[in-house]
């Protein structure tokens, strides 16, 4: 099955509202938690530094069949839908099939 990736970075303005942040990761990480639920193979993090500290973006992998497909259900992300990420999606090939 083709997998998708989604990266993001989250917008600076959002940087410093912890508070609206953190509301729409928690959303975020129930919407996640949902699509799982549903039988969706589905993962979602964020990147750190050499010393282990966020602010360098966040990764979802997505198997499903078409990027259109994957397009719908990116669309739904809190963080896509509340407009505190700069994101785009890929599919990614694995040379090595």
């Amino acid at each position: 099955m083709p997998i998708f990736i989604k990266t993001e970075i989250i917008k600076k303005e959002y940087l410093i509202q912890k508070d609206i942040r953190k509301k729409v990761i928690n959303e975020h990480i129930q919407w996640i938690e949902n699509l799982k639920r549903k039988g969706i193979n589905i993962k979602s993090g964020f990147l750190v530094n050499e010393l282990k500290q966020p602010g360098d973006g966040g990764l979802l992998i997505l198997d499903i069949e078409t990027y259109q497909d994957a397009l719908e259900i990116m669309k739904k992300d809190p963080m896509i839908k509340n407009n505190i990420v700069e994101w785009k999606l890929n599919e990614w090939i694995d040379i090595t099939q």
